[in-house]
């Protein structure tokens, strides 16, 4: 997806909603922080991951799945989607909150994108650990959009992590350092 795609994509979802402010959590929470084109494999997604800051029950999230989501027509006429997601997600390190990254252009029609910062975006990647998550985060290492060392700390700044979990992680970091 690239950056006029996501802008339609959250003009739309905010739209639907009728909200000004939206949470990215997925791949393409990248764009928030990249001016420019994406890696190839952050572009590769044909969804944005969306969440409505206050969706208690998931009304919102399903009214965009049902709207704009996969298989839906304004899928089949833009080859984009958004999916409806919950800030749960994704397994985020504490104060991500804190670190969001404000998105807006022209094109969003004043919709702000609230967009997960790199170095968080990068662990609830690595988190997830499916292969599309594991080729994404080497991207971001070898295009040192990320530090190591933050994101050391991020990872252990998640209480609650089965230590095969945070293994695994630490080992895509290290492999990240060898090549």
């Amino acid at each position: 997806m690239n950056k006029a795609e996501f802008d339609h994509a959250i003009r739309a979802a905010g739209s639907i909603l009728g909200e000004s402010d939206l949470l990215v959590i997925g791949s393409q929470a990248a764009h928030g922080s990249i001016s420019g084109e994406l890696p190839p494999e952050a572009q590769r997604s044909v969804e944005v991951d969306v969440a409505a800051f206050d969706d208690p029950d998931g009304a919102k999230s399903d009214l965009v799945d049902g709207s704009i989501g996969e298989a839906s027509m304004f899928h089949e006429a833009f080859g984009i989607y958004v999916q409806g997601v919950s800030e749960t997600t994704a397994i985020l390190p504490e104060g991500w909150r804190d670190r969001l990254v404000r998105y807006e252009s022209p094109a969003t029609n004043g919709v702000v994108a609230w967009c997960l910062d790199l170095h968080d975006l990068w662990i609830a990647k690595a988190v997830a650990g499916r292969p599309k998550d594991i080729e994404f985060c080497g991207a971001f290492l070898a295009r040192e959009f990320v530090d190591p060392a933050i994101l050391r700390q991020r990872l252990a700044a998640i209480a609650e992590l089965a230590q095969s979990v945070r293994d695994n992680v630490l080992i895509l970091l290290a492999s990240a350092s060898d090549s």
